[in-house]
């Protein structure tokens, strides 16, 4: 499929500096498959959005189309800095960036993709702060939640890299290390040459639906030595793949009707559950997906009676982690 890849983030965010040199490498942007034998191909729409009214043609950034690596094109001088923010007085100035994904090397000017992601560009009106000024957060994670998005029962891949290319770039001098705190046969390998974390197996959201990890990230500076811990989590995204199912493995519900009974009576319940789905809003769509009828060839049964359907979230705990599904009531 043409939009079988995607992004595991809706929206990255980077600082950029006035004066940094043209070839710094600012952010590290991924992407999953949806089926083996997919390569991703990143690209860069030619807009650059500057407030909801303003947009500018963007000299200064460009991607790598292979490698998803977003790195400064031309360095951002004083008048580039005035141009790009809103009123000069302003000591950052925030832009935005599309970056579009494909299967296949992108044509010119191809920016209608429908797989997209958005990076907000801090343009801070200052140089560069000195590696020696920056804390252990500020040297090891940028001020994105690590929180990631991946699809179930789809093949595994790199979906972040820890270290961030702007201060590795920059700090050369320091020694930054990771590593990856999870619980014993968790689904994700950190790789210490790259700092790429991956998911190593097909995932599967009716089992877990989040995992929380940690990322650990230790600083060494001479014989200083600092340490700062941040929560990794990763949601599993549902796919529509387990048929509802019966509790007690009973469809039929028994109905007896008394003479004289009110209207409104309810005579005989029926639950289904689906594990697989939440309700959706609005409610209506998740009625039509499951529909009650009644089978009968008599029209006075059919005036006479009918199915009512009500609908709540409820938790399955499969293996001892919470998973939302539907509890349906005809």
């Amino acid at each position: 499929a043409a939009f079988g890849l995607y992004f595991p983030r809706k929206e990255y965010l980077e600082n950029v500096y006035m004066d940094q040199p043209a070839g710094t490498p600012l952010l590290r942007i991924h992407a999953l498959r949806d089926s083996h034998g997919e390569a991703a191909h990143f690209h860069l729409c030619q807009n650059l959005i500057i407030s909801r009214a303003r947009s500018h043609e963007n000299h200064w950034f460009q991607i790598r189309e292979k490698t998803g690596l977003l790195y400064l094109s031309k360095s951002l001088d004083r008048e580039d800095f005035n141009m790009l923010s809103v009123g000069n007085w302003m000591p950052l100035s925030k832009v935005m960036l599309y970056v579009f994904l494909s299967s296949h090397p992108f044509q010119e000017k191809e920016c209608d993709s429908a797989t997209r992601t958005t990076v907000f560009l801090s343009l801070i009106n200052a140089t560069a702060p000195a590696c020696s000024s920056l804390t252990a957060r500020q040297l090891c994670f940028t001020e994105m939640d690590l929180s990631f998005h991946i699809k179930e029962n789809k093949p595994p891949g790199t979906f972040h890299q820890l270290q961030l290319p702007s201060v590795h770039h920059l700090c050369q001098n320091l020694s930054i290390s990771y590593k990856l705190l999870a619980a014993e046969g968790m689904p994700f390998r950190y790789n210490e040459n790259t700092t790429g974390v991956s998911v190593t197996q097909r995932l599967d959201r009716e089992e877990r639906e989040r995992y929380e990890l940690i990322a650990k990230c230790t600083v060494r500076e001479g014989f200083r030595e600092m340490q700062v811990e941040v929560p990794f989590l990763v949601n599993v995204l549902d796919e529509d793949d387990s048929p509802p199912f019966l509790p007690n493995g009973t469809d039929t519900a028994d109905a007896v009707v008394e003479f004289n009974r009110k209207e409104g009576t309810v005579l005989a319940t029926l639950t289904v559950y689906d594990a697989d789905t939440t309700p959706i809003y609005p409610l209506e769509s998740s009625r039509k997906k499951y529909t009650g009828t009644i089978i009968t060839d008599d029209p006075w049964i059919s005036e006479t009676f009918r199915v009512e359907h009500v609908f709540e979230e409820i938790h399955f705990s499969p293996n001892g982690s919470q998973v939302r599904g539907t509890q349906h009531e005809y």
